[in-house]
């Protein structure tokens, strides 16, 4: 939950086992959700819960909103033409490459996606923005094979419907 602690302070709880996370409300309003729903209290405090985000992935999220609410992050390029360390903050790539990607090993990846996820749901564009550079960078070169392998996905093709998609698609290989 998000609660006012005091005027500019938020604070953020998550169930079942509560966890109580002090925010800034600058920093909270990098949030759209949440800065909509802080438009719906008055100032001072205000409980917001926050379900769907384990707490151990809102710390990283807040974590990110705290440093960057005041400090923007430049905009990433779309398409990514470099590798994202070559783009990102000091900042960031130690946000990146610590604890997201584990010791900066694409293979370990989890808590990465489950940021994403949270930046998606919690709507905070600039993190979610970074955290997918970040994947596009992984997959960067890469085989369909190796992307596969790199997340667990099953192929579920035929050879025939691989085949037939690879055709439609050799556009992409030349690029």
């Amino acid at each position: 939950m998000l609660r006012s602690l005091v005027g500019s302070e938020m604070c953020i709880r998550d169930r079942p086992k509560p966890v109580e996370y002090v925010l800034s409300r600058e920093a909270a309003k990098m949030s759209g959700l949440i800065k909509d729903l802080l438009e719906d209290q008055p100032e001072g405090e205000a409980v917001i819960p926050v379900p769907n985000v384990a707490a151990r992935t809102l710390h990283y999220v807040l974590e990110y909103m705290e440093h960057h609410y005041n400090n923007r992050a430049n905009p990433i390029e779309k398409p990514l033409r470099n590798k994202i360390e070559e783009v990102i903050s000091d900042w960031d790539k130690q946000f990146l490459f610590t604890d997201l990607v584990k010791n900066h090993d694409e293979k370990q990846h989890e808590t990465l996606i489950d940021v994403i996820m949270a930046a998606n749901f919690l709507n905070v564009k600039e993190l979610l923005d970074l955290t997918c550079a970040c994947v596009a960078s992984m997959i960067r070169n890469k085989t369909p094979e190796q992307i596969r392998a790199l997340f667990n996905i099953e192929n579920d093709f035929t050879p025939e419907e691989e085949s037939k998609i690879k055709e439609e698609n050799q556009w992409c290989e030349e690029m």
